[in-house]
């Protein structure tokens, strides 16, 4: 019996932990807009701290404002925290291979992550973080995640997010790391981006791609291999509630898209207060590489073939993984858009 009981109150502390876990990733990609700009007024107008503050403030503002463009500066043991462990433990998550083949580790490589869903969850806990099981799978590499730059100039978000890895989205910062003539790198980019959440729907497997050619040129002019990687269960954390919004709030909504790079919207699940993500497993599925040769001035032409052959490969990888990890994959199907 005391056994039994052990087992119970372990069971509920990893799941507080894991609850943890996730609040910490809310608070990362959602809080950290509204709540690093507090934090900064509170130190500078209401503590002794306030010219420390503001030292550091002009030191990223004017000497590292650059940095995520620059390669970052990924801290290995914060991307070993326990509590991005506990973060993918909440759903969980893993990721696995289609082929045992092992990557160059004389060369770099653009993994292309579909789909965003709400957080992007699969895509940080792989490529943000050791807990995903990217180590175990290419130990010869280092992951780094592209995201927005607005992530980089919020005060006190920003150094985590670069000791984790995190890289801006832009073609500079992308043709840094894939320039490195070391190898050993991988850059993750969601190439959906954010506009991709509002395809987020249980049982919808909707990206946005067509018109996304930009990475495409920049692997050519690199050399640098595309893998395609898919996560099953990214869009099943969340649902989004109907709220269309006046024709106001939809310009308000599309201004804030142009300007931050993030879109608003209404989320909900089945877990604490419809705000923690659903406990849906998520599968990180890792694609065949595709090689790629180095053109210093690739055409429209190459560009689109390339294109045109990526798609195809990760229309193949879904559909030969689909029928692991979805209940109806008879039905299911990837939309490209």
């Amino acid at each position: 019996m005391m056994a039994y009981l052990n087992d119970v109150l372990h069971a509920q502390i990893d799941r507080s932990f894991e609850v943890l876990g996730v609040i910490g990733l809310l608070i990362i990609q959602v809080a950290s807009i509204f709540v690093t700009p507090i934090l900064a007024y509170f130190f500078i107008f209401h503590t002794r701290f306030w010219w420390l503050c503001i030292l550091y403030i002009c030191w990223y503002l004017f000497l590292d404002n650059e940095i995520h463009e620059r390669g970052g500066r990924r801290i290995e043991w914060v991307r070993k925290w326990s509590w991005w462990t506990y973060l993918s433990k909440y759903f969980p998550v893993k990721a696995v291979r289609t082929s045992n083949e092992k990557l160059d580790p004389k060369r770099n490589y653009l993994f292309c992550y579909f789909p965003h869903g709400v957080l992007s969850t699969g895509a940080f806990c792989t490529l943000g973080t050791n807990a995903g099981g990217f180590p175990e799978l290419f130990p010869d590499h280092k992951t780094y995640l592209h995201t927005l730059s607005l992530f980089f100039k919020l005060p006190f978000i920003r150094e985590l997010a670069l000791w984790l890895g995190g890289l801006s989205a832009s073609g500079r910062s992308l043709s840094h790391v894939l320039s490195r003539p070391e190898g050993g790198n991988i850059s993750g980019l969601v190439v959906g981006g954010a506009v991709e959440a509002f395809y987020c729907k249980p049982g919808l497997h909707k990206i946005v791609y067509k018109k996304r050619k930009g990475f495409i040129k920049i692997a050519i002019k690199k050399g640098s291999p595309l893998v395609p990687v898919y996560c099953f269960g990214e869009t099943d954390l969340y649902t989004l509630s109907n709220f269309s919004g006046s024709a106001y709030f939809n310009k308000f909504r599309d201004l804030v898209k142009r300007v931050m790079g993030f879109v608003i919207i209404f989320p909900k699940s089945r877990e604490f207060l419809g705000i923690l993500p659903n406990r849906h497993p998520l599968t990180v599925v890792v694609g065949d590489p595709i090689d790629v040769q180095k053109i210093e001035n690739p055409t429209q032409e190459q560009i689109d073939e390339l294109h045109q052959k990526f798609e195809k490969k990760l229309i193949e990888l879904f559909d030969d993984q689909k029928k692991n990890y979805l209940e109806n994959f008879e039905e299911a199907h990837l939309e490209i858009i």
